[in-house]
């Protein structure tokens, strides 16, 4: 196979991970500052459960969730799962990053002194107010590093989608060395995921930077 064909054909996966790494990001950013206030709740039910999911979602590997979310509808149900694979692969990266994301934020939210609260609380202002103008924007300053680290390896992770024999770069690239016995579609793969990384890198360092409100 001609290196042009390889390229192309590999590109096709480099379009789904991709999607994966998009569609991840856009539903656990978001859904693990849910967890991270309901982890936070004063019902210890609602913190009991949180903390199990996130217990859960850490200490299980994400290819057996992978797993469990694509063949549980079937073996539980008896629902029919062949459309089922992308979304499976979705809702897997989804909650098990969401638990990850939900623990960062955690840690943030924490790191920030009582006294504001307070301060906030005598100047008038709502909990709700107090948290996203005063409370928020310091908590995502704090874990920016933290959240890049997470980013760079939701990047490498969404090789796991192989699981379920979903045609992601690295799938392809396995297929493609094993037909053509060449070691070029990992190198290819190799490249795409540092370039990857990189632009990853970039971005999060400008946000970062976006926010030195110190200078």
């Amino acid at each position: 196979m001609a290196f042009s064909t390889m390229l192309s054909t590999m590109s096709q996966g480099m379009v789904k991970t991709f999607l994966i790494f998009a569609l991840t990001l856009i539903g656990s950013l978001p859904l693990g500052m849910v967890v991270a206030l309901l982890r936070k709740s004063r019902f210890a039910p609602v913190r009991g459960f949180i903390k199990g999911f996130i217990s859960i979602m850490r200490g299980t590997p994400l290819m057996l969730q992978l797993m469990v979310w694509y063949f549980g509808p079937y073996y539980l149900f008896g629902l029919n799962i062949g459309n089922w694979r992308f979304p499976a692969i979705i809702v897997g990266f989804v909650l098990n990053y969401a638990a990850y994301f939900a623990e960062i934020y955690r840690g943030g939210i924490e790191s920030i002194p009582a006294g504001q609260y307070e301060a906030a609380e005598v100047l008038g202002y709502t909990k709700t107010q107090t948290f996203m103008r005063i409370i928020l924007p310091q908590v995502i300053k704090i874990i920016m590093p933290s959240v890049t680290n997470e980013v760079i390896t939701l990047v490498k992770d969404t090789s796991l989608a192989f699981t379920l024999a979903y045609q992601e770069v690295f799938s392809l690239a396995k297929q493609i060395s094993a037909s053509q016995t060449s070691f070029m579609p990992f190198l290819i793969a190799g490249v795409f995921y540092f370039v990857a990384n990189y632009v990853v890198e970039i971005v999060m360092a400008r946000i970062e930077k976006s926010m030195d409100y110190y200078k």
